[in-house]
């Protein structure tokens, strides 16, 4: 098996790649090692809104932990967005490497995968780049915390603020894989108990599709007012370019993205973005501190403007990682389950999220955010693209725990 990527820390300073030797290296200092494994996308559709940026957010929590008495290596590898790829990394990383925690892990059919083999194994699942809110919902684990996102809370706060603004028929595009399904169900729901009513859909497959004529034809065709996008990273990005092209806004549909990340933005620039509304839980130019984390991580790493998928790696390694050093390194690797249950007992805060808990179920909250993205005009320089319209407390953003069917936690 071939990795695409190994970065190793100690304290904070980098290593050398291992090789096969570092089998043995481990076993004689993994009593007081903690390995994260960074699993993402390195090379897909999502690379830019996780990849190489989830590494180095990664690389940054460890450097702002410090030292305190144990070591922290990170790897990194490629899922390819494959379920059973990622699933043989994860078992050959702890198996045969040791490794204690699986970070970030996006596309939501695979991070369900390898929650069932990070719990089979006892040990730690830090999800922070993909959206099902079933990891918190009927296949909640309690080695599992999902820190940055789900679909319910997208549904919740992008779905029903496109009705209330008048867009009460719908039609979406979704990715045929486990995230798409959620998103929409989500965003159905929320549609209709504002009053509005969805009028077909389609699903293209995942990955690989780059032509979305024939599904946009389809929206076209219903008259929709809203056509709902359930996907992200460049299949968003296409589907958003192949709109325009064939002039969908001009005769008074309009897109709404699902889920959108700052990198998207970006890569369709201000003039074909301005004006659409997006719900995120991280801007990098929101408040003194998550501007403060974004010049250490750029300084530090290249990271120009971090997404809340990279965001949430660095915030839940933190708070992983400080956990740990509560819990005591042995207690730690000996069980994953019982350092979850000491991260949901202590109050989460970071720069780039603030303050914020871990409820039982493994959802993190904290508050999400409704942006509109500027015109060109409005901008003030490079990634000054959102404005902020409203605040909802993570108590009210994210799903009541109680309507998830999650078992942990019931009396």
């Amino acid at each position: 098996m071939t990795f695409t990527r190994r970065c190793f820390f100690q304290a904070g300073a980098a290593l050398a790649a291992a090789t096969a030797a570092g089998v043995g290296r481990a076993r004689a200092q993994g009593a007081n090692t903690i390995r994260l494994g960074v699993l993402s996308d390195l090379s897909g559709v999502f690379r830019d809104i996780a990849g190489p940026g989830s590494v180095a957010a990664t690389r940054q929590a460890v450097q702002d932990f410090g030292e305190r008495g144990f070591r922290v290596e990170v790897l990194a590898a490629d899922h390819q967005n494959k379920p059973d790829v990622a699933s043989s990394i994860v078992r050959q990383w702890i198996d045969r490497e040791g490794v204690d925690a699986i970070v970030d892990v996006p596309t939501s059919s695979v991070a369900l995968a390898v929650a069932g083999v990070v719990r089979e194994k006892n040990k730690v699942l830090l999800a922070s780049t993909p959206g099902t809110a079933e990891l918190t919902g009927g296949q909640c684990s309690p080695n599992t915390v999902h820190w940055t996102y789900d679909t319910w809370m997208l549904a919740n706060s992008t779905g029903a603020a496109m009705v209330a603004a008048g867009g009460d028929t719908w039609f979406f595009i979704t990715a045929d894989y486990a995230f798409g399904h959620s998103m929409e169900a989500e965003a159905t729901r929320f549609i209709q108990s504002a009053g509005g009513r969805v009028l077909g859909s389609v699903r293209f497959p995942f990955p690989g599709t780059t032509d979305f004529s024939a599904f946009l034809l389809r929206a076209q065709a219903s008259r929709a007012k809203v056509i709902g996008v359930g996907a992200g990273g460049g299949d968003l990005i296409n589907v958003t370019k192949q709109a325009a092209e064939f002039g969908l806004t001009r005769r008074g549909q309009r897109l709404a993205a699902l889920v959108m990340f700052i990198s998207e933005v970006h890569g369709l620039g201000l003039e074909a973005a301005q004006g659409l509304v997006l719900t995120e839980t991280f801007y990098w130019d929101l408040n003194d501190r998550t501007r403060a984390f974004t010049a250490r991580v750029k300084g530090n790493f290249g990271l120009e403007a971090p997404t809340m998928a990279q965001a949430g790696c660095y915030g839940a390694v933190l708070h992983y990682l400080k956990a740990v050093g509560d819990l005591g390194v042995a207690a730690a690797k000996a069980s994953g389950s019982e350092t979850v249950s000491r991260m949901k007992a202590m109050p989460c805060d970071d720069d780039a999220f603030g303050a914020g808990t871990i409820r039982p179920d493994g959802r993190k909250l904290h508050p999400a955010y409704l942006f509109e993205v500027k015109s060109p005009q409005e901008s003030r320089g490079p990634w000054d693209y959102y404005r902020l319209l409203r605040t909802t407390p993570g108590e009210q953003a994210f799903r009541p725990m109680a309507e998830g069917g999650c078992a942990l936690g019931r009396a």
